[in-house]
């Protein structure tokens, strides 16, 4: 587990501007099954054996999201799930995009 999954999300400010270049490897680093797409947001595909592991998996994630105040876009189906993580407020990516990542890792 990386130390980005033992923080919390942080709610961003809209003034906050997303991450770029430098700093988003240095996180990028710390999510390595992660894709940053267009430095605008994080994507995963997990793989599983059913529709009913997926199923479990989404839920797991929305009770992350929940408890997290940071909620992800999610799509699944039988034996897949991606989930698509960014800030919407600034349109990007913030740390807290990281550390949602490295939490969804933990399952």
């Amino acid at each position: 587990m990386t130390e980005l999954a033992n923080r919390n999300c942080v709610p961003c400010r809209g003034d906050t501007p997303p991450l770029k270049g430098e700093e988003l490897d240095g996180l990028r680093r710390q999510v390595p099954d992660w894709e940053v797409v267009e430095e605008h947001h994080l994507r995963r595909t997990f793989k599983f054996k059913n529709f009913r592991e997926a199923l479990g998996f989404v839920n797991r994630v929305g009770e992350l999201a929940e408890e997290q105040g940071h909620h992800p876009d999610i799509s699944f189906g039988w034996g897949y799930a991606e989930v698509t993580v960014f800030t919407h407020k600034i349109d990007g990516l913030t740390e807290s995009d990281f550390v949602f990542a490295a939490k969804v890792d933990t399952f």
